[in-house]
């Protein structure tokens, strides 16, 4: 039993990590094709035919009413700890309508503490928004938007299955810069049938409106997905789609966007602080259908995860049997799960962070950073974990370094 209790994560952490707030509203008005996340359409998809089903009527007052009581079975294990960020993610946020969210912000700030200018964002689909709806979620709390725009080409959006146009993308680009000072555009890029000069064209488009914030992303086909199962024609090859990811960056960076994380652009300031935690790897309670936490105490590091399915998470939280996982930490998990996150950064982290957030001596991985070092994936400094340019597009291989270094006998 004691040589068990050696294994177990967290032991050496002196304080416990910033920690942010995850609320998952776990609907859609229909599934996109590519999409493999916990979401369920309120309407059927055509990409998985009648048989995918819908969810019918958006439940809104019920499942804030779950969000509450989940937040209040979580306080025993948060007490005390003040929220750095919020992050509303789907589905569709914006599926609800302000006053839900301003509900669901109502209980945050009354159940929990949060830091003075907290950073609360709320993802919003282009086909489910109305000047009176940003209006209303800015009202209620929402300090930045994230928008989930993909492209501005109408036969894209078609390809990904979307259901807003590039006419409702454009409007919901300048009502998102009419609303909030601060916030997020997603594109995709290696889209079926997409050329370098139309990748390069949404960029273009996207920043016209002037985003403080822009993420791209290589589009991915995701297991158990319709474009995973059969995936869609005419997909640009490895070649071109890495000349679309050099082309993205170079136009965002004589566009003055820091390209601070793996897909993420940034202006001055305007950092995402509640992914900047993640990728530091800070803590997070996750609340909502099939959200995750990652939670540290005194003697040991959690991860949790709720029910996924909505009806069956609502009705869970009323008996207070909503984790359907809990798995504590060892040791060896935490080399590989610390550097997952913060080699994303493409300034990396200061080598102390290992130690602070892990409680673990960054000796114990002294192999794996020499041999990092040895084949151009890290930075030679030893003050700081930082991927060169070639470990950043060789990610993959820069981390499988750290799977074999987690030995509990240190």
């Amino acid at each position: 039993m004691a040589e068990a209790v050696v294994r177990l994560a967290g032991r050496g952490l002196a304080a416990p990590p910033p920690l942010a707030l995850y609320i998952h509203l776990p609907w859609c008005v229909r599934k996109c094709p590519y999409c493999d996340f916990n979401s369920h359409g309120l309407l059927p998809s055509p990409a998985r035919g009648r048989e995918g089903g819908g969810e019918g009527d958006l439940p809104e007052a019920a499942y804030v009413d779950a969000l509450r009581a989940d937040l209040e079975h979580a306080l025993p294990d948060i007490w005390g700890r003040r929220i750095v960020s919020v992050f509303f993610g789907g589905g569709t946020p914006s599926l609800f309508s302000p006053d839900g969210i301003d509900r669901i912000l109502t209980a945050v700030r009354t159940l929990t503490p949060l830091v003075p200018g907290v950073e609360v964002t709320l993802e919003a689909n282009p086909g489910t928004v109305e000047a009176t709806k940003f209006k209303g979620f800015r009202e209620a709390g929402v300090t930045r938007l994230s928008l989930g725009i993909q492209s501005f080409d109408p036969r894209h959006l078609r390809a990904l299955g979307r259901i807003h146009d590039d006419a409702e993308a454009r409007r919901a680009a300048e009502l998102a810069a009419t609303h909030f000072e601060t916030f997020n555009l997603d594109l995709m890029y290696a889209l079926p049938g997409q050329t370098l000069a139309e990748a390069l064209a949404d960029v273009e488009f996207a920043l016209g409106f002037a985003p403080t914030h822009l993420s791209a992303y290589h589009l991915t086909l995701e297991p158990n997905t319709p474009f995973g199962h059969t995936a869609p024609a005419n997909l640009p090859d490895d070649d071109l789609a890495a000349d679309m990811q050099v082309a993205i960056e170079a136009r965002l960076a004589d566009a003055g966007m820091a390209h601070y994380e793996t897909s993420a652009f940034a202006r001055p300031g305007h950092a995402c602080r509640h992914n900047l935690n993640y990728w530091q790897f800070g803590d997070y309670l996750g609340i909502g259908a099939g959200a995750h936490s990652k939670l540290s105490f005194h003697d040991r590091i959690i991860r949790q995860m709720r029910t996924k399915h909505p009806q069956q998470y609502m009705d869970a939280v009323k008996a207070g049997a909503h984790i359907a996982d809990t798995r504590t930490l060892m040791r060896a998990d935490l080399p590989f799960e610390f550097m997952m996150n913060a080699l994303r950064l493409n300034q990396g982290v200061p080598t102390a962070l290992f130690e602070e957030r892990t409680g673990l001596p960054p000796g114990m991985c002294n192999a794996a950073f020499g041999r990092a070092r040895e084949l151009g994936l890290l930075e030679t400094d030893t003050m700081r974990l930082r991927p060169t340019l070639r470990g950043r597009r060789f990610l993959n291989d820069l981390l499988e370094l750290f799977l074999a270094d987690g030995d509990t006998r240190h």
